[in-house]
């Protein structure tokens, strides 16, 4: 029972840290809508001078702030060891973790503070409440739900190699739709890919839907359904992908030259003020500029090579590069 009491005053503690740190992050957002603009010019080329404390505006030279609070640490680190040994904080916040990772964790390592051993005494003690930890950290329905839901978008993440600010935007989309009650009725897992496949597209990372399902266990097609379920209810309005956003990943899959890039980049904006990109499947069409960039620079790629990089097939590539060649009048010597 004192185990339990004690675990019971950690999740309070951890509770009145979010009001806390929810509270901070009002403020300071209404901080930041107050210091926006210039008062006297309306210019927003405001710059902070961290030794006189004031907030100076840089067209006019009107003063808008003084004696404003300094935020970060009083202490200098010069190198990483240092910085890590005299932080006093744990990890920032992360959408990645049900709890944002604001709980408390008790460690697996029978060592106290100063890393001297537990005695044996205590350590029945400590077992047991780790394992009460454990049980108390996902309390309710909706904690298990994003915590199995958030596991599973790190796998997936991972298995694409995506970056971490994608994975945080698919969070937040995935946390928008659970408190607008989008997931009942649905999979988790097909909720969590289309929340994915909106993070790349919102942050000009795109991945196909193929390239999703390889990795989730539901298909193609309820994805593309729950995507378009998703995005229509949380109003995301993304803009359809362009096929310059595909260059790079596909030119380093191919070890092709800078150049080769900038010329399939140079095709395809004179493509679009042409309109032939239009209503064509924009992995076929990066994957037709490379083929034709590829011949011009000297650094010949076969259609197959190409094709298996970009996941279409040899006829897309041959009937776009065609199209290409002939509306833009470029003459390939193949």
């Amino acid at each position: 029972m004192q185990e339990i009491e004690k675990l019971k005053v950690l999740q309070s503690d951890r509770e009145s840290l979010k009001s806390r740190t929810k509270q901070k992050e009002l403020e300071r957002k209404a901080e930041n809508a107050t210091e926006t603009a210039c008062p006297e010019c309306g210019s927003r080329q405001l710059v902070h001078d961290h030794e006189r404390a004031e907030l100076v505006c840089q067209s006019c030279g009107l003063v808008i702030d003084n004696d404003f609070i300094d935020r970060g640490p009083e202490w200098r680190a010069f190198n990483a060891d240092q910085r890590t040994n005299r932080a006093r904080t744990g990890a920032p916040m992360t959408l990645t973790i049900h709890d944002k990772g604001l709980s408390t964790m008790i460690d697996w390592r029978n060592r106290d503070f100063y890393g001297r051993a537990i005695s044996s005494k205590n350590r029945a003690q400590f077992y047991r409440l780790r394992k009460w930890q454990r049980r108390i950290r996902v309390s309710n329905a909706i904690e298990r739900n994003l915590a199995f839901a958030l596991s599973e978008m790190d796998r997936m993440a991972s298995a694409l190699g995506l970056p971490r600010n994608i994975r945080e935007t698919a969070a937040r989309v995935y946390r928008d739709a659970a408190d607008k009650n989008l997931i009942r009725g649905r999979s988790i897992e097909g909720v969590v890919a289309a929340a994915l496949y909106a993070a790349c597209r919102q942050c000009s990372v795109p991945r196909t839907l193929d390239e999703i399902a390889e990795v989730s266990r539901v298909s193609r097609k309820e994805i593309g359904r729950t995507y378009r379920f998703v995005s229509r209810e949380l109003g995301l309005n993304l803009l359809p992908t362009s096929p310059i956003d595909y260059l790079p990943r596909f030119c380093s899959g191919l070890k092709l030259k800078g150049e080769v890039q900038s010329r399939a980049v140079e095709i395809l904006r004179q493509a679009d003020e042409r309109e032939l990109t239009n209503g064509r499947a924009p992995t076929g069409v990066a994957a037709a500029a490379i083929y034709i960039a590829t011949i011009l620079c000297g650094e010949r790629r076969t259609q197959r090579e190409v094709a298996e990089v970009a996941g279409v097939t040899e006829v897309t590539i041959r009937n776009r590069y065609k199209e290409l060649a002939e509306k833009l009048g470029i003459e390939l010597i193949i």
